[in-house]
């Protein structure tokens, strides 16, 4: 069991109790401070309020740190689906596997809204946090602290904190409103692709209906459709398709083009998919976009974290495992820097900030990977000489991907580093003569092993 330290601390509004709020408001309140979380949506343990949102999500190593930290991670994985491969349909429903790491590695889908409300449940179970539902944030000053949060009747408090946090996700009103303090950077970019959800159900027996320890990925080029499995047998499905051109959501707007689309290119996934065309034709396709601020932190007082900081797309599953990361590494500044909110706040800042930027840019990436080089026979091949010089040499390589996924240790900053220098490697290698019939040769590896041990990382 956890020891709460002494109520003695400095005072804490947190914006936002999502999963990264609600963890956030577990690891302050353990420091001993008092806590207040907001939420502008109902409690989501009464009602459903997560209709229409995903209700599943990837959670790897650096998520499961996390939830360690805080004494929980054997209750999440009780209901968690370990996904130790992709599953690759090509058009002619033709299967290919690719192992996500090696025996035992696997990422989990996991319950959103079940992390969420057994998150809510440990921060409700704080003696220094009180939770406070149905409010929404509507006014903030950069310089006390001092929030106000109009009720669900209309009313208005005003919250007076020592430190705010905005947790408050990819649409934060936090950091909306700092856009009006000096020297506030804001971008915010757009992906060609759009989503809907679809939905795979059940076999009657409450059995998959596809293989059950996988991610599904139909991957078209410039568009995709994903499956995650779900506890209860059934899997949440995503479209990823541009919002514009040929085919798009835009250009697909009559149910007979719509039939045709799913039938011309996901046709062995059909017979699975719940009503895919009256689902598409009713729904609504969701942006994706990435979002890059400077600074994170404002006046010592305020700070932004998870997506209200760094809002990346779902193509490395790692959206919450970053927001996580980022409690679990606050919690060891708190550590550190002996509660010292003035070195805190930069601390958090410096350490957190590049590894956004990092994971904001392999997300983005990755999408060419799994809708593209995923079913491209040169990337898998480029993979298997991987996979086997890692085999040779654990030391001296780990694949991009397991760095980002099952190596909690290697900053996404570093990860990414190493991911390039790695891939200038790899292109030299790969343009060996007769490299597809000559790649299990020793000559190969013998290569490979004089090029990584060099400094330059073949840059020239």
């Amino acid at each position: 069991m956890h020891q709460t330290e002494v109520n003695s601390r400095a005072s804490f509004t947190i914006a936002g109790a999502g999963p990264v709020g609600a963890l956030l408001a577990v690891v302050l309140g353990r420091r001993g401070y008092k806590v207040d979380l907001f939420e502008s949506r109902p409690d989501s343990r009464k009602t459903s309020v997560y209709q229409g949102k995903s209700i599943n999500i990837a959670l790897s190593d650096r998520g499961w740190r996390a939830m360690e930290s805080i004494g929980i991670e054997a209750e999440i994985r009780e209901d968690a689906i370990a996904m130790k491969r992709r599953v690759i349909h090509d058009e002619q429903g033709n299967l290919s596997y690719q192992p996500y790491g090696r025996d035992g590695e696997a990422i989990w889908s996991v319950s959103r809204g079940g992390i969420n409300e057994r998150l809510l449940t440990l921060a409700e179970a704080e003696a220094n946090v009180q939770l406070f539902f149905e409010h929404k944030l509507v006014g903030l000053d950069f310089a006390t602290a001092r929030a106000e949060f109009q009720q669900s009747n209309g009313s208005r408090v005003d919250i007076e904190s020592d430190f705010l946090f905005g947790a408050d996700g990819a649409y934060s009103k936090v950091r909306r409103l700092a856009h009006d303090t000096p020297r506030f950077s804001y971008s915010q970019s757009y992906m060609p692709q759009c989503y809907i959800e679809l939905n795979i159900p059940a076999n009657e027996d409450g059995t998959h209906q596809l293989e059950k320890n996988a991610l599904h990925i139909w991957p078209r080029k410039q568009f995709m459709l994903i499956a995650l499995p779900n506890p209860d047998g059934s899997f949440t499905c995503t479209l990823f398709l541009n919002f514009e051109g040929t085919p798009s959501f835009e250009a697909l707007q009559d149910r007979a083009d719509v039939e045709q689309f799913f039938n011309s290119y996901f046709p062995d996934a059909m017979p699975y998919l719940q009503n895919p065309v009256d689902e598409f034709m009713q729904k609504t396709a969701a942006p994706l976009f990435l979002v890059h601020i400077y600074p994170w932190t404002i006046n010592n007082k305020i700070g932004l974290i998870g997506d209200a900081a760094h809002a990346i797309v779902p193509f490395y599953g790692q959206g919450m495992n970053c927001g996580f990361e980022d409690c679990r590494e606050l919690n060891d500044l708190i550590e550190s820097c002996d509660h010292d909110w003035g070195r805190i706040f930069p601390a958090y800042e410096q350490a957190r900030k590049p590894n956004g930027d990092a994971i904001a840019e392999l997300s983005k990436r990755n999408f060419v990977e799994m809708s593209d080089l995923s079913g491209d026979k040169n990337f898998l091949l480029r993979k298997k000489i991987e996979g086997r010089f890692q085999e040779m040499y654990p030391d001296l390589w780990t694949p991009l991907y397991s760095m980002v996924t099952f190596s909690p240790e290697t900053p996404y900053s570093v990860a990414l580093e190493t991911g390039d220098r790695q891939k200038r490697i790899m292109d030299k290698i790969m343009q060996l003569k007769n490299i597809e019939s000559e790649w299990e040769q020793p000559q190969v590896y013998e290569l490979l092993h004089k090029l990584v041990q060099e400094p330059s990382g073949v840059a020239r």
